[in-house]
């Protein structure tokens, strides 16, 4: 006969795989900071060219004579570096999400490894792209339209930390935007909708990315155009993506359409 468990060593050994999981999380919490902090330094003495980089949209479209002002005292040398810590995040997501995937891994089943990491990949590649597209596509044509509406007497001259935080808001917004194939996954993946569900709602979804492209776009078909389009092209991908990416879909659909038939 098998002695019982002692539960003094059953409670030593939660303590010590606690503890052994508190270490992990620390040296993986230290390895994004060291990440992050390497990539500031790196790109600190090359602020001010980060930010004339970002702020070359709008530059472009100024009328002739005008320029960017300052209205803070600090904000010459506060401002850049802002922009530099962020964008040394920005760069950084890639190691930051290995990180996180790392310490969640062991957890997982075999089966959810391959389905989270493709996803996680895909989410950093998309919030690139969104951020890629505003900058080259969308700031340029919402940048000629603001500065060509200032009425007559008024010169477009714009406080650099008020164009940083815009900016910021514009190219996160994208960037989430652009997660519409992760998201769309997401659901069908957590059993809210299939792929079946989801393609009949295509008009609306059409409508609603015009809609979202009125209010993140200034007031002009172009810009919303620019918006609405992609994403909904997004969400058709999304419907392909989970139709490859999500086992046993059909059997929800067709699970669905028997329980419809028979109410």
């Amino acid at each position: 006969m098998s002695p019982a468990p002692n539960p003094n060593d059953t409670e030593a050994q939660a303590e010590g795989t606690l503890l052994s999981h508190l270490l992990e999380l620390r040296g993986r919490l230290m390895k994004i900071v060291i990440t992050v902090l390497v990539l500031f330094v790196c790109l600190a003495p090359f602020s001010e060219n980060l930010f004339s980089l970002v702020a070359l949209p709008l530059m472009e479209k100024l009328p002739e004579g005008a320029t960017m002002i300052a209205t803070q005292v600090a904000s010459p040398f506060l401002t850049p570096f802002k922009l530099t810590f962020l964008i040394a995040i920005f760069l950084g997501i890639p190691v930051i999400l290995y990180q996180i995937w790392a310490f969640v891994a062991p957890g997982l089943y075999q089966q959810e490894r391959r389905f989270v990491f493709p996803l996680m990949a895909s989410s950093v590649v998309l919030f690139y792209l969104g951020v890629a597209f505003a900058y080259y596509l969308v700031f340029p044509l919402m940048f000629r339209f603001f500065t060509a509406v200032a009425p007559v007497g008024v010169t477009v001259m714009t406080d650099i930390t008020s164009y940083l935080d815009f900016v910021l808001t514009l190219f996160f917004a994208f960037g989430i935007a652009f997660e519409v194939p992760v998201g769309t996954v997401l659901l069908v993946r957590a059993g809210l909708v299939t792929p079946s569900d989801l393609a009949a709602q295509r008009p609306y979804v059409f409508l609603g990315c015009f809609v979202v492209g009125m209010f993140l776009t200034p007031p002009d078909v172009i810009s919303q155009t620019l918006l609405a389009l992609p994403v909904y092209c997004l969400y058709e991908i999304g419907i392909i993506m989970a139709r490859v990416m999500v086992p046993g879909y059909k059997e929800v659909e067709a699970q669905r359409k028997q329980e419809a038939e028979e109410s």
